[in-house]
């Protein structure tokens, strides 16, 4: 698979990774076969990069990543990033992100992290200089390797890269969560950050997995944000599930666009390769703890970019179906 540069990370990541919030009890229940199969798959297909979170099963994503990594011949080939949970106050206190890296280093079993990020902490984080000197210091200390953020919104994604201590911002984008291209994209670039795009898949939507409500268990968080509306959802006003789309427009945008595809693909290849197409993008991390889904979406990267009238298309569908729910919320 083709890699590109983190930044100025000099990472060089392939253009899809594997995410891992699907550890978690907010998803259903999966066990740690499933979950170390999927890593293992994502691995062998030729992926080099692993997305997780301090959060995500407390702390079980990333015990079930370093047990992966232990058993692995090319281990030192991989990357992992990881994310410290803000405070209760939803910042970031010294203690706390020193707390929260040094569990993560015993959990993924090394000496050096190779990316840490702030983990959505509210707007206000993002205006606290102090926090970032905290991230300066880790970083001269050798816990880590690199620092960025993960954000909800392009606002946050924006102030963030004014520290030259970020490297990388994590942050929603796909067919129907579009608003970074049309500024930020330009400005990471032009400041050397790298962008990891993240619920790429708009939490099954852009997979075309679903066809109604029915389809989704009881425990499973995205029925809550079915029936209850967006805000029901998680991230902050809901806009992480279904990239914060509400479920019945998805489904009507998701409609729309099926006649895109190209033949032989997928819904969710054709949205991973719409992702890829934007170059300021280094990489894309789909979770799935389904091998099968696993390499299916790795197998995106090697698709023909998109022609300018399919993303022109894209572009009607998201202006026509989603462009009022999402635009300027986040």
């Amino acid at each position: 698979m083709r890699k590109r540069t983190l930044g100025s990370t000099g990472m060089d990541l392939t253009e899809i990774g594997l995410g891992t919030w699907n550890v978690g009890p907010v998803w259903g229940d999966v066990t740690d076969h499933e979950v170390k199969e999927s890593i293992h798959a994502a691995l062998d297909a030729g992926a080099n990069f692993v997305d997780t979170a301090e959060v995500y099963g407390d702390g079980r994503a990333e015990r079930l990543i370093g047990d992966v990594l232990d058993a692995r011949d090319d281990a030192d080939a991989i990357r992992v990033a990881t994310k410290a949970a803000p405070d209760e106050d939803e910042r970031h206190s010294e203690a706390g992100l020193r707390e929260s890296v040094e569990g993560s280093r015993d959990r993924l079993g090394v000496e050096t992290l190779d990316l840490i990020q702030l983990h959505c902490p509210e707007t206000a984080a993002f205006y606290e200089p102090e926090t970032f000197e905290v991230l300066k210091d880790l970083k001269s200390e050798g816990v880590l390797n690199h620092a960025g953020v993960s954000v909800e919104k392009v606002e946050e994604a924006s102030k963030a890269i004014e520290y030259d201590v970020v490297e990388s911002v994590q942050i929603i984008f796909n067919p129907l969560r579009q608003r970074p291209s049309e500024r930020f994209f330009e400005r990471a670039a032009n400041e050397d950050v790298g962008i990891i795009v993240r619920v790429p898949l708009a939490s099954g939507l852009l997979a075309d997995a679903f066809d109604d409500i029915s389809d989704l268990d009881e425990d499973d968080h995205r029925r809550i944000a079915a029936e209850d509306g967006v805000e029901a959802g998680v991230g902050r006003k809901g806009g992480e599930t279904f990239a914060g789309v509400p479920f019945e427009v998805g489904l009507a945008a998701v409609d729309d666009m099926r006649r895109l595809v190209p033949e032989g693909a997928s819904m969710a290849q054709f949205t991973l390769r719409w992702i890829l197409d934007h170059d300021a993008v280094t990489t894309v991390i789909p979770g799935s703890t389904t091998a099968e889904h696993v390499r299916e979406n790795i197998a995106a990267a090697d698709l023909e970019p998109l022609s300018h009238e399919t993303h022109g298309a894209v572009r009607d569908v998201y202006e026509k179906r989603v462009y009022e729910h999402v635009h300027h919320r986040w």
